[in-house]
């Protein structure tokens, strides 16, 4: 049965300084769980009794049998289904400046909200973008509600933090003709743009946009127009919902 020890070691995955001094993060769900297992180490496994065969495949250091009323004491879900895991997050790796020389990739400026984030990493996974670069004070990737959000895709895109500007400064010092994407009110209505099949798309905070300091930075501005255009209408879209419409008419554009 769960320790107490472990209810508050798992608890304190909620926070991120645990999930930082700990290098671990959780997942909850049977498929969630099935989808990051190949693809990140699994330090705890907690189950209830009618999840034990379902999950007998499953490779844990540890493997916890609990009942409901332990599953409730670490739980974050209103209706758990009986299986929750500890992973490890994965080892800090070079930050690989090349690939967007390459392929398309995202880049995400300030994204505060982790619905929108692990939405936007379902969103690249869709679309077959690999790799994600993100600013320092981007929502955790490794947080539950990202985590839950993304729906396994953490299996498959890479995220890197790093200093934006200095990254696409790097870029640019590499290979100048790399285009660099950004949404901007008053762009080249992005349904007439020629658009690439490599490059970075940045993607900007829910309320401020790209910050002025990148917006200098970048080679292509593109806008989503409201229709019809010159109407009054919503003031802006969401961040994960623009990024869908971005990545789906950049792929629309090119052969895949």
């Amino acid at each position: 049965m769960l320790s107490k020890n472990k209810i508050k070691f798992i608890k304190s995955l909620a926070i991120k300084k645990y999930r930082d001094g700990s290098n671990c993060f959780i997942a909850e769900g049977f498929k969630l769980i099935n989808d990051l297992m190949g693809s990140f180490v699994c330090e705890l496994l907690v189950f209830t009794k009618e999840k034990e065969q379902a999950i007998a495949h499953f490779k844990a250091n540890e493997r916890i049998l609990t009942d409901d009323a332990g599953m409730q004491k670490i739980t974050s879900q209103t209706s758990p289904d009986g299986v929750l895991a500890v992973f490890q997050k994965p080892q800090n790796s070079a930050t690989p400046t090349n690939i967007c020389h390459q392929e398309l990739c995202l880049a995400l400026d300030e994204i505060q909200n982790p619905g929108n984030f692990g939405t936007i990493i379902r969103i690249a996974d869709w679309f077959g973008i690999k790799h994600i670069f993100c600013s320092p004070n981007t929502a955790d990737a490794y947080g539950p509600k990202t985590i839950q959000a993304s729906m396994g895709s953490l299996a498959r895109v890479k995220i890197h933090y790093i200093d934006l500007p200095s990254f696409i400064a790097q870029l640019k010092s590499e290979q100048e003709e790399t285009p660099i994407y950004g949404t901007i009110l008053g762009g080249e209505n992005i349904y007439q743009s020629t658009l690439s099949n490599k490059g970075l798309i940045i993607m900007g905070n829910e309320g401020q946009g790209i910050s002025p300091q990148l917006v200098k930075l970048l080679t292509h501005h593109v806008e989503i127009p409201h229709y019809p255009l010159g109407a009054s209408n919503a003031e802006s879209l969401n961040v994960a919902v623009a990024t869908g419409i971005v990545c789906a008419e950049f792929r629309r554009n090119i052969n895949i």
